[in-house]
């Protein structure tokens, strides 16, 4: 992206690549075992959407061709991932799946969001001006 990357920057990448995949297959197993009704089906179609949107555009962002590029790509995280909190947390609160059942899923939302906010940050801050 800029020239500078690091082997360090290659193995952050291929552990974030790796987390955001995961959460994605999470997420599948997850809406695969939702209850039959048309409020689970909505919500589960919207999470499958954010949550497997998570790592694609992860995927995207590492291929970015600038840092303006890469801080568009990884804003989609940011927002994806928040998003699909979002859906956990109305199914948490319908009562359609049992919150504590969701935790770990809904931390590993956070967590990325938080990842994605600092490789902005980062990226912006190492920009050439």
């Amino acid at each position: 992206m800029n020239g500078r990357a690091t082997a360090r920057d290659g193995q952050s990448n291929a552990i974030l690549q790796k987390r955001t995949k995961a959460f994605a297959l999470r997420v599948i197993r997850l809406v695969e075992r939702l209850p039959k009704s048309k409020t689970a089906d909505v919500l589960g179609k919207q999470l499958l959407r954010s949550g497997t949107s998570v790592g694609a555009n992860y995927r995207s962002a590492c291929r970015a061709r600038s840092p303006a590029e890469f801080c568009s790509k990884m804003g989609i995280v940011e927002e994806e991932a928040d998003e699909s909190g979002y859906w956990m947390e109305l199914l948490a609160d319908s009562e359609i799946v049992k919150a504590h059942l969701l935790q770990d899923l809904l931390q590993e939302s956070g967590e990325i969001v938080a990842m994605a906010v600092a490789s902005i940050r980062t990226a912006r801050r190492n920009e050439p001006e």
